[in-house]
């Protein structure tokens, strides 16, 4: 496994390895056959300059990589998120906030990554582009044929686990930065939505994106959250023993494939031995997401919105899976949105009250492992199976978005296993309690 950010850093400032030398390897990383498919665009001569000016300064991410994916303006890049259409799009004229607040801590910036066109898909897969295998950060490369990698930063998730960044920055509108992390064995963590800002983005749903980060380890996500929201998280001296945790059952558990069933029942049985107070619950309420969003949804009315004067000039650009899923927010009536909005609130305060004595709940991140890219590439024969798979990607992980709640991912599997992930999560600014808890999980698992 590759060192995390936190080691790495400890070298660099004792002295024993150079940023330079550091972030050399890293490009070598985005250079090799794993990261084939990874990277849209890379800035290599700008990086080398940040960790050369680097030294040992203090800042956390000084001279250290950092991959942002293809939807962040970055001064002077092309914001393409993914797409064909915006490909000759002008160059940005400035950072969004989110590349800022990297920058500013001494990333050492070294490229664009791909995702899904427009962000609208868990799968990772790209038409235009090429699609990134999965890499297990853990084991090496996966065996046998190449599995999707999850999306929609699927570029940003293959950056952590082939050891070419420290940190992938991407955004999570129903689960995109929890998939990747799943479905590569690392750690990724949706913020509640509103503590980063999201200008200076291509959007799906100005609801629900979240601006976020992949890391190979709890403590790196900590570091990224603390810079990309800026601020600091209450750190808590309480062991596993004094949280409160909860598994639901509706929902969360159905259709497990045996490798996440297995590795979720094996990690609760480890958490329980080591004193966690784990309590099983039916939470009923997330069913009932169906029924809040039979109207459409935000993703597809607010996309739709960016979108339509786009679709009517450059729509024949599209990958076609996307651009059905945009066009049905055409449909969607004023009233039909405004129902939405406070089938929304009030869905919350169910899922609030249900869930007040608990500081986190424990579910698999996605109930499957990692399908072929074969089986669900681009072609009308595997349409359905396509949708069928991205909507099990997509399940567990958006449970959280509509909660406007907070959620961690981070490995839960053995060697021999495809990687699997665990999703610690609750609701709204409950962000420090899900990162403390984590970080006694993690810990625990490494044993």
């Amino acid at each position: 496994m590759h060192p995390d950010l936190i080691s790495v850093r400890s070298q660099i400032t004792g002295e024993r390895v150079s940023a330079l030398d550091v972030l050399e390897r890293c490009i070598a990383a985005a250079e090799s056959p794993v990261c084939a498919h990874v990277f849209r665009q890379t800035c290599y001569p700008a990086a080398r300059a940040a960790a050369t000016a680097a030294g040992v300064e203090q800042r956390p991410l000084a001279g250290l990589a950092v991959s942002v994916k293809d939807l962040f303006d970055v001064q002077g890049m092309t914001t393409a998120a993914g797409s064909a259409v915006l490909a000759d799009a002008p160059p940005a004229q400035a950072d969004s906030p989110a590349v800022a607040r990297l920058r500013r801590a001494g990333a050492a910036i070294i490229g664009r990554t791909h995702m899904v066109e427009f962000a609208f898909s868990g799968v990772g897969v790209n038409p235009h582009f090429g699609t990134p295998a999965a890499y297990d950060t853990r084991h090496g490369a996966l065996p046998g044929p190449a599995r999707v990698c999850g999306g929609s930063s699927s570029g940003a998730g293959v950056s952590v686990a082939t050891g070419a960044a420290f940190i992938g920055l991407g955004s999570d509108t129903g689960g995109s930065i929890r998939i990747p992390a799943a479905l590569n064995g690392i750690v990724g963590f949706k913020s509640t939505a509103c503590l980063v800002p999201t200008t200076g983005t291509v959007p799906l749903s100005t609801t629900l994106d979240t601006a976020c980060a992949l890391t190979r380890t709890v403590r790196d996500a900590i570091v990224a959250h603390e810079i990309l929201a800026a601020r600091r998280i209450t750190r808590s001296p309480a062991p596993l023993s004094a949280w409160r945790l909860a598994v639901p059952s509706t929902l969360f558990l159905d259709g497990l494939d045996d490798t996440v069933a297995a590795a979720f029942e094996r990690t609760l049985t480890q958490l329980r031995r080591a004193g966690a107070h784990i309590t099983e619950i039916a939470l009923p309420e997330t069913a009932q997401l169906a029924e809040v969003n039979a109207t459409g949804g935000f993703s597809a009315a607010e996309s739709y919105a960016w979108h339509r004067t786009l679709l009517q000039r450059s729509g024949s650009g599209y990958d076609p899976r996307v651009k059905s899923r945009i066009e049905r927010g055409a449909s969607m009536s004023a009233a039909d949105y405004i129902d939405l909005l406070q089938a929304r609130r009030a869905w919350i305060e169910r899922m609030r009250a249900a869930t007040a004595g608990f500081d986190a709940l424990l579910s698999p991140t996605v109930p499957i492992v990692a399908p072929t890219i074969a089986s669900v590439a681009p072609g009308n024969e595997r349409d359905a199976e396509f949708f069928r798979v991205n909507g099990l990607l997509l399940r567990n992980t958006g449970v959280v978005n509509m909660l406007d709640g907070c959620g961690l991912s981070l490995p839960c599997y053995q060697a021999g296993e495809l990687p699997v992930g665990l999703m610690v999560w609750h609701g709204a600014l409950r962000d420090d309690a899900v990162l403390n808890i984590s970080l006694l999980i993690e810990k625990e698992l490494q044993k």
